[in-house]
């Protein structure tokens, strides 16, 4: 079956051709975001890979995969972007009637977006990560602050469980330069503490009572304004950020007084739960005097055992990527 489908893809048949790439899509959008951390450049990756793989179908010899083959271009297309496209610049403060603390220190990924969780897709067995800890936030800035060359050698191996040889031939280059920076890309990961599974309390499984507890608190006190109570659901090292603006906080008393300057004022918010990074996430709304309540933004949590400890907050180009309205209606 898969012979003919390549026999009339290659004979211009663009309906072969979908069939041959699509089971693969999604997981090369997946692969794309991992590299680049954005999903909106993942998703022109991913059409690049797609018009790339279409016109040079004609010189597919078929000795690895026709995925292997998809990875491959997708790859090269994710480092051609990472070598030459010029990232977005960090953005300033843009809260009207807000005036935010003092940072702790100003972020180095301000590029960084999250994706839904309806968009991942599930790893190889081979794959050297968990499937939660492969897309989460902290793996993915981790990620972007290694080289290019590296980011691609450590996610076809150790995330997605390919083979040393299998990735020299995708990279063009030889076994020993993709250990060598497979060895490196490990060394810095380890050394931010990132992705090592090892500085904070496993979260609790996704959907579980423990989870669906803490998420519901965390919505009861941010709608409620309860600043106590939200400071009561985070670790004590708690981590805040908010690309593409680039301040960072990090600490119970520093994101007690960022969200004490969300909630003054009167602001009362709705947020509208959804999930990004296999992570509980919120479409966050302000209420305005005429009942309709705008969108602005989504908020991320990290969950360490039965507490709280990263928050990162995305502005409200992100909610039509999770299907989320710019607005609410007045609440009933």
């Amino acid at each position: 079956m898969t012979g003919d489908l390549m026999s009339r893809a290659r004979a211009g048949d663009g309906d072969a051709f979908q069939q041959l790439t699509e089971p693969y899509r999604r997981e090369l959008q997946v692969h794309c975001y991992r590299m680049l951390g954005s999903v909106q450049d993942a998703e022109d990756a991913l059409q690049d890979t797609m018009l790339a793989a279409w016109q040079g179908l004609g010189g597919f010899q078929e000795r690895a995969s026709i995925r292997t083959w998809l990875y491959r271009i997708a790859t090269n297309r994710c480092l051609n972007a990472l070598r030459t496209a010029a990232r977005r610049p960090a953005k300033e403060w843009d809260i009207p009637n807000v005036v935010p603390p003092e940072p702790t220190r100003l972020g180095e990924v301000a590029w960084l977006e999250p994706i839904p969780d309806s968009l991942v897709a599930p790893l190889s067995p081979e794959a050297r990560y968990e499937q939660t800890e492969s897309i989460s936030l902290a793996f993915i800035t981790a990620l972007q602050l290694l080289p290019p060359r590296q980011i691609a050698v450590l996610v076809l191996r150790d995330v997605l469980g390919f083979h040393a040889a299998e990735v020299a031939d995708m990279l063009g280059t030889t076994l020993d330069s993709v250990n060598s920076a497979l060895k490196r890309a490990r060394s810095s990961l380890q050394r931010t503490g990132t992705g090592t599974g090892t500085e904070h309390l496993a979260p609790p499984s996704p959907g579980s009572p423990t989870e669906d507890a803490l998420v519901e608190s965390f919505v009861r006190a941010y709608e409620g304004g309860d600043i106590d109570a939200v400071v009561a659901l985070l670790t004590d090292d708690v981590f805040m950020s908010m690309p593409p603006i680039a301040l960072e906080y990090v600490g119970r008393d520093l994101v007690a007084r960022f969200c004490a300057g969300l909630f003054g004022a009167g602001r009362t918010y709705t947020l509208t739960r959804t999930r990004a990074n296999g992570q509980p996430a919120f479409g966050t709304y302000v209420r305005t005097p005429t009942g309709i309540r705008h969108g602005t933004g989504l908020i991320v949590i990290t969950l360490a055992g039965d507490r709280i400890s990263a928050m990162t907050r995305f502005d409200n180009d992100m909610l039509p990527w999770f299907d989320l309205p710019r607005s609410l209606p007045p609440s009933q």
